[in-house]
């Protein structure tokens, strides 16, 4: 299933794509990440430029232990940086 994000997302046409079954990452079942990623891809496809996201474990930014892709549409000149982590801004403001 494909839902927005409560936030708002870090940028316009954010969403997640994520199984009706629980799974911590995706690892965790092959087949399932195959078909989360199918749907992520007929997302993308109507977006010319996009990132597809997804994380797993805490060294990797992984937040949410439950698999879920992130579809993030971006244009020219949007400014907006990624990873939109903790890590991320630390970085920033030790820089």
């Amino acid at each position: 299933m494909a839902v927005r994000p409560r936030s708002g997302g870090a940028h316009p046409g954010h969403v997640f794509v994520l199984p009706r079954v629980h799974l911590e990452d995706a690892g965790t079942d092959p087949e399932v990440t195959a078909t989360v990623m199918r749907r992520a891809a007929e997302l993308m496809a109507g977006h010319p430029t996009v990132n597809l996201i997804t994380s797993k474990g805490e060294a990797a930014t992984q937040s949410v232990f439950h698999l879920h892709v992130h579809i993030v549409p971006r244009q020219e000149g949007d400014r907006l940086p990624l990873p939109w982590t903790p890590q991320h801004t630390a970085r920033a403001t030790a820089a």
